[in-house]
């Protein structure tokens, strides 16, 4: 997906259009239109890709035949080679995070923002690595920190997928019980038995809380520096859920 492969990818598409296979680049065009007018997500588009480098190389290929073109080919390749050597610490986690800092600095070169959300140091697809397993484990201390009788019956409860997922990942070595969650695929998964009479609560906010249970205590602060700042997270233990968890699990979905 570099700049310099852009002409190969951009050929194939031409020939797509032009042969007896146009259904293909009119597809690609328009799921192309689709996600760029709905969404900053443009890594949804990747997958398209394949068949536009698949006929364009085919095409650089014939045009490259030509004896006179035979220097073409390795310097194109040495400059492709050469240009991925400088872009790959912005894409791939090839530094640490102190040289990868300097390293944009010094460069100017950054990933595309895929997210609204506010950053810190690192991209969203670094810092996104950052944080969970702290995470599982300040979960863990509150968790592990309950009477022995009171832990059977206490829900982890994720605000997103990521936090749940980190519960789900990390936290059977810490002997937690699998999260659950209102966000995407979790909310089909349902509350796993749970009451809401004693829940671990991931962020969110606390006097929405303090609207739905009979009492809510701020138990742990969790933030890895390098860890997206929507990630830097306020634990909550909650007791007493107003509404039984079985009734209320509608009021919780969230497909964002």
């Amino acid at each position: 997906m570099l700049p310099l492969s852009a002409p190969i990818w951009i050929a194939g598409l031409w020939w797509l259009l032009r042969g007896h296979y146009r259904a293909l680049a009119f597809a690609w065009a328009i799921t192309t239109a689709i996600i760029l007018a709905m969404n900053p997500r443009i890594y949804y588009l990747f997958p398209a890709f394949p068949m536009l480098f698949a006929a364009g190389a085919v095409q650089f290929e014939r045009w490259l035949a030509r004896p006179r073109r035979a220097w073409i080919k390795p310097a194109y390749c040495a400059l492709m080679v050469l240009m991925g050597a400088l872009l790959a610490p912005t894409l791939l986690p090839l530094l640490p995070p102190e040289t990868y800092i300097r390293y944009a600095k010094a460069t100017h070169l950054e990933q595309p923002r895929i997210e609204t959300h506010r950053l810190g140091p690192l991209p969203q697809l670094f810092a996104d690595q950052f944080g969970w397993e702290d995470m599982a484990a300040a979960v863990a201390r509150v968790y592990n920190g309950l009477p022995a009788e009171i832990r059977p019956r206490t829900a982890i409860f994720g605000q997103n997928y990521g936090q749940a997922g980190a519960i789900d990942l990390f936290g059977p070595r810490y002997g937690l019980p699998p999260a659950i969650s209102g966000h995407q695929n979790y909310f089909l998964w349902g509350p796993r038995g749970a009451t809401g009479e004693s829940m671990i609560v991931m962020a969110g906010n606390q006097p929405d809380l303090e609207s739905k249970f009979a009492s809510v205590r701020r138990v742990a602060q969790v933030g890895h520096p390098y860890a997206m700042p929507d990630e830097h997270i306020y634990i909550f233990y909650c007791q007493g859920l107003k509404v039984p968890l079985a009734e209320a699990w509608a009021n919780v979905k969230n497909w964002h």
